[in-house]
């Protein structure tokens, strides 16, 4: 049983959820977040504590933005594109239990105080900006680190807020090469 309560966009998500692991789930129906909803994601954020589980698109990026500024101490689960796309559909409610597991397994928490762990030096040493494949090599180690996929400038940021180590992003990295 997982502790914090996971939030999700649809029912379709709870129920691929469900067959992965055993955890109660807040459905936010979309970004047309409405007041009993965030009344119900603010008392589980204050109780057991949340875990932002959006798909992997622009949408889902947008609710875990806006979710993310009203609740800082959400933890962060992401589940890979290439996990959570099938039938030409992209959603958490199109992943296998295998791939929901393994994204609550490297669950990241917004850190207050930002580390200058990396750098756009790093971003370029390691071709995850400037290269024909940059933006595929962002998406596999997004998905080794637990960090989900974004383009450069976000990529960085996350590198910086969720805790990433040097030792863990070097050790991602040789794997990609």
């Amino acid at each position: 049983m997982i502790r914090e309560v996971l939030v999700v966009e649809g029912k379709m998500d709870v129920a691929a959820i469900n067959k992965a692991v055993e955890a109660d789930c807040i459905i936010t129906g979309g970004f047309t977040l409405n007041k009993h909803t965030l009344n119900d994601i603010a008392a589980a954020y204050n109780r057991r504590g949340i875990i932002i589980l959006t798909d992997p698109d622009s949408a889902g990026e947008r609710i875990r933005k806006f979710l993310t500024k009203r609740f800082p101490n959400a933890k962060h689960a992401f589940v890979p594109k290439v996990d959570a796309t099938a039938n030409d559909d992209i959603g958490i409610e199109q992943a296998s239990p295998e791939a929901i597991r393994t994204a609550l397994k490297k669950v990241r928490t917004l850190t207050f105080e930002p580390t200058q762990t990396f750098s756009n030096d790093d971003m370029i040493k390691y071709k995850l900006n400037g290269f024909a494949d940059s933006s595929e090599r962002r998406m596999k180690l997004g998905a080794a680190l637990g960090v989900g996929f974004a383009n450069a400038k976000n990529f960085l940021k996350r590198l910086n807020h969720y805790g990433v180590t040097r030792e863990e992003f070097e050790n991602a990295v040789r794997s990609l090469n």
